[in-house]
């Protein structure tokens, strides 16, 4: 099927901004963790790789004023910068939240792990998901502290350790739930449950898959929760699961969407085939491919369609607010630069006056003579 593009989800600014979004909040966390509240640019300015700024970090800051503002510092006269007040606010919201909601997200990871076939994740794959997740970035550093009794650390091979989980009782994915709500089927994951669709306006199928994809619905559903070890994965139950665990996974995240080649880096621990990112591209009633931003964005189209399906990630609105302080850095950059050409103007106007002066005063002192 050929990609249609949807200016309805090319609109949504808190998943195309969220690449940028990420580098700014770790840079935030950087300022905020100081005990004075500012630093100077040395102590992050050979340290773009780690915060993934593609370019000088003193430059990136400078660009979001509305964030950071910049003073001169005590010493060697070297730019410093602080957070603004509107961020320190942010902030202040964004901290209170997480610790409010501290064990929902936690629920989040969990349901992470346990999508895993050994319901183990290594720690460089949950670092990877933390962001998503909207678990801070430094979370593993003080993971005993983060964790309640329900994870434990294991050896995952080769010297390198994992998070497992403990889960004695049975786990529903959103889909379940929200079909047991419409009475639609029972606690049995081998129950019939068809998909949520939402087509995009203009995309048709043609008649042959139209057919294909009402047979699919028809077919059991397989919880990414359950074991699939006894699972043909050539059948199309097997992509139905599939499909399902994608659902899930997107569901889970803050913003219902992913970079999709993040989403591979996943494929060896969920069971997931090959050539998963075809599942995207097969079902584009269910997701959206988004190519803006210079790479490929994986959006789950329930949410933004139904708003009561899928629970509400409760740092959402902080990161809105963030993006829209984004926003207001390019009022303020477009302000200065109206201003400064104001002020060059008013320069080289004075310039002429005063040489217009000058000339005036010889012509003066030569009559004298």
């Amino acid at each position: 099927m050929k990609w249609k593009r949807d200016s309805y989800y090319e609109k949504i600014e808190h998943i195309h901004q969220s690449i940028e979004l990420k580098r700014i909040i770790s840079l935030k966390n950087c300022i905020s963790r100081d005990p004075n509240g500012c630093i100077a640019i040395s102590a992050v300015s050979k340290r773009g790789r780690e915060f993934e700024v593609p370019i000088k970090v003193a430059r990136f800051l400078r660009q979001y004023p509305s964030i950071f503002e910049e003073f001169t510092g005590p010493k060697y006269n070297l730019p410093w910068f602080r957070l603004t007040q509107e961020a320190i606010e942010i902030d202040s919201e964004e901290k209170r939240v997480c610790e409010q909601s501290k064990l929902e997200i936690l629920e989040r990871l969990k349901k992470l792990v346990l999508m895993s076939k050994d319901k183990v994740l290594p720690f460089k794959i949950v670092q990877g998901m933390l962001w998503y997740l909207g678990l801070p970035e430094d979370f593993l550093h003080n993971i005993e502290r983060n964790l309640d009794t329900s994870f434990s650390i294991v050896e995952v091979g080769d010297g390198l350790k994992g998070l497992a989980v403990n889960c004695e009782g049975k786990v529903l994915s959103v889909l379940q739930k929200n079909a047991m709500n419409k009475g639609l089927c029972s606690e049995d994951s081998t129950d019939v449950i068809e998909f949520p669709l939402f087509p995009s306006k203009g995309l048709r199928l043609r008649k042959k898959i139209d057919i294909w994809l009402k047979d699919f619905q028809k077919l059991p559903y397989v919880s990414p929760y359950e074991d699939i070890s006894n699972l043909n994965p050539d059948s199309d139950v097997a992509e139905k699961r599939v499909v399902g665990l994608l659902h899930e996974l997107l569901s889970i995240f803050v913003d219902h969407s992913a970079e999709r080649k993040k989403l591979l880096c996943l494929k060896k621990y969920l069971g997931l085939p090959q050539k998963v990112h075809k599942a995207f591209e097969r079902h584009p009633h269910m997701f959206y491919l988004s190519l803006k931003s210079k790479t490929c964005t994986a959006i789950l189209k329930e949410p933004f369609n139904d708003k009561t399906s899928i629970e509400r990630h409760p740092l959402l609105s902080a990161r809105k607010k963030y993006i829209k302080l984004m926003k207001g850095s390019q009022v303020i950059l477009k302000n200065r630069r109206v201003n400064n050409r104001y002020v060059s103007s008013g320069k080289k106007k004075l310039d002429l006056d005063l040489d217009y002066v000058e000339e005036d005063t010889d012509d003066v002192v030569e009559r004298a003579l």
